[in-house]
């Protein structure tokens, strides 16, 4: 099987030269693009809501494209023998192209449209048309400028006003929100179900706005997916189990421990023992097929009570129990890696001056594919040379930091605020200046790559938001690289930060956000991979995806 591409995000800008390009140059007619989009919606509307057969549906269109793929969802709806009230919100002379097209054809089947041209005609219906149990919002399309005003702002503050009434199906996008970023631009619609078209675009996926989607469906309606998955200057992908296809998930009987890699886990000190033991156990969770903890000497026993299965390393400590710089004399150090596949550093090591200097030196002096988190983060504080000396020579392997916000901010002497302004260019920028990959933990984390991809994940809760969730990830991310082999570092680092956040959710549906701690990620785990399997065949046979 060839590897599948992840799942782009597009621009509204970017989604209309695909769509261009599609009927130009892959000769897919516009209308035929229009018909497949409507059928998607009636399709997602009757999976969703079983109960959309004998419900009153309401479908309120604009004079735009969205209100055509909305007629073209009525045509479909009533040949489930379903009749439902549609609206047009311009007169019909306003109407062009295939929307134009879609509208007298909702007509010659025998619909009826009312006229809703004025504020005054709103008025007039505005009772009965929310007087609904299903409403369509197909008013305004991706192409949101600035924030709606007039009708239609009116229009989508009373769907709002009396969504209690009601389940809302938008098309393509929620009315009102900008397609192009998750910052608010002012009224739009709150949907229960989007269903957007090819690919999902910015404002869907990033909050606070991705909170007004819902769920969200994409269907494919006949772009060809070569227009736009394998063009390197679309860099925003989404996460999606497809992504993860080619990855040998089942192995070889004849297999053995030592083929599925060792992993070294330098983490804890004095007060952090649970640090280290939780990356350990996640690593082999992940399916590492050793895992030594190295740690201060005097919490070892502590750690290693705590995870039978892992091997530890006592190492030489500061006075105040965590590791010291004197590990590196006399190749203590460079013998302990001798036979490890990757390097994770960082849970629970603490910022004691020592080290520090530990850890600055380790990333000087090795080229051992090796991840950072946490302390081994702020270790770089200052001292972001290290990194890009070590990206420099061509025989240091891969090189991974995961910090969250903060650790991000004091890397780059700004504020949390600032990293939070602009993720996406943040990650991005840093990743391509020092020659890394990044993990940016939060609320949709995202991978940045070297060569300026961003991945970004769509799982995960509030309720991972909880000391040691972190570390958990630290295991998990070192645990899936030292059995990755040749695969492409970006989709390694992606299935484990989808795996996290979907052992996160699983945890969450079994015992609630709030009680959710760490260690329930790694109960979970295998039952978030075993879903990953099934949810890969589920979305390569089909011609639509939802995001989980």
């Amino acid at each position: 099987m060839s590897e599948p591409d992840p799942m782009k995000i597009l621009t509204a800008a970017e989604m209309g030269e695909v769509d261009r390009l599609s009927s130009e140059r892959a000769g897919v007619p516009s209308l035929q693009l229009m018909e497949n989009a409507g059928r998607h919606v009636a399709e997602a509307l009757l999976r969703e809501f079983p109960q959309a057969r004998g419900a009153r549906i309401s479908i309120l269109c604009g004079k735009g494209n969205n209100g055509g793929d909305g007629f073209v969802a009525a045509r479909y709806l009533r040949q489930h023998g379903i009749e439902p009230t549609v609206a047009l919100f311009a007169e019909p002379a306003e109407l062009a192209g295939d929307a134009r097209v879609n509208y007298e054809a909702w007509k010659q089947a025998g619909g009826t449209v009312e006229i809703l041209a004025s504020a005054s005609d709103w008025h007039k219906h505005c009772a009965r048309l929310l007087d609904c149990d299903i409403l369509v919002d197909g008013l305004l399309g991706t192409g949101l400028a600035g924030p709606v005003r007039g009708l239609y702002a009116e229009v989508i503050a009373a769907i709002n006003a009396h969504h209690d009434r009601y389940r809302v199906v938008a098309v393509d996008i929620p009315s009102g929100l900008p397609s192009d970023s998750g910052e608010a631009l002012g009224e739009a619609v709150w949907a229960d179900l989007t269903v957007t078209f090819t690919t999902p675009k910015i404002g869907q996926i990033f909050p606070p706005n991705c909170e007004r989607v819902g769920k969200l469906v994409v269907a494919s309606i006949g772009s060809p997916p070569e227009l736009y998955e394998a063009n390197p200057k679309l860099f925003l992908n989404l996460i999606t189990a497809r992504q993860f296809a080619h990855f040998p998930f089942r192995r070889a009987r004849g297999a053995h421990k030592g083929d599925f890699g060792h992993v070294l886990v330098v983490a804890g000190s004095r007060g952090k023992t649970g640090a280290a033991a939780m990356a350990g156990l996640a690593a082999l969770r992940a399916g590492a097929g050793l895992v030594t903890v190295a740690t201060a000497e005097s919490i070892l026993p502590i750690v290693a009570s705590m995870v039978a299965e892992i091997m530890t390393e006592p190492l030489a400590e500061t006075e105040v129990g965590s590791v010291s710089s004197r590990n590196l004399d006399y190749g203590r150090f460079a013998r302990l890696l001798e036979d490890k596949t990757v390097l994770a550093m960082g849970p629970g090591l603490s910022t004691h001056p020592e080290t520090v200097q530990f850890v600055r030196n380790v990333v000087r002096q090795f080229d051992l594919p090796m991840l950072l988190d946490a302390d081994a983060v702020n270790a770089l504080v200052g001292q972001l040379e290290v990194l890009r000396e070590r990206g420099a020579r061509p025989e240091a392997s891969r090189l991974v930091l995961t910090p969250h916000p903060g650790e991000m901010a004091r890397l780059l002497g700004v504020t949390s605020a600032e990293v939070q302004r602009d993720r996406i260019k943040v990650a991005r920028s840093f990743a391509g200046e020092y020659n890394v990959f990044v993990v940016l933990k939060g609320y949709r984390t995202l991978v940045a790559t070297p060569d300026g991809q961003v991945y970004v994940n769509p799982t995960g809760n509030p309720g991972m938001a909880s000391g040691g969730t972190g570390d958990v990830l630290t295991g998990l991310l070192a645990g899936l690289m030292a059995q990755s082999g040749d695969a492409p570092l970006a989709d390694v680092l992606s299935l484990g930060v989808y795996l996290h956040g979907r052992a996160g959710d699983r945890a969450a549906e079994m015992l609630g956000e709030q009680p959710l701690i760490a260690r329930d990620i790694t109960v979970t785990f295998p039952a978030a991979l075993q879903e990953l399997r099934q949810r890969m065949e589920y979305e390569l046979e089909r011609d639509y995806y939802v995001v989980p």
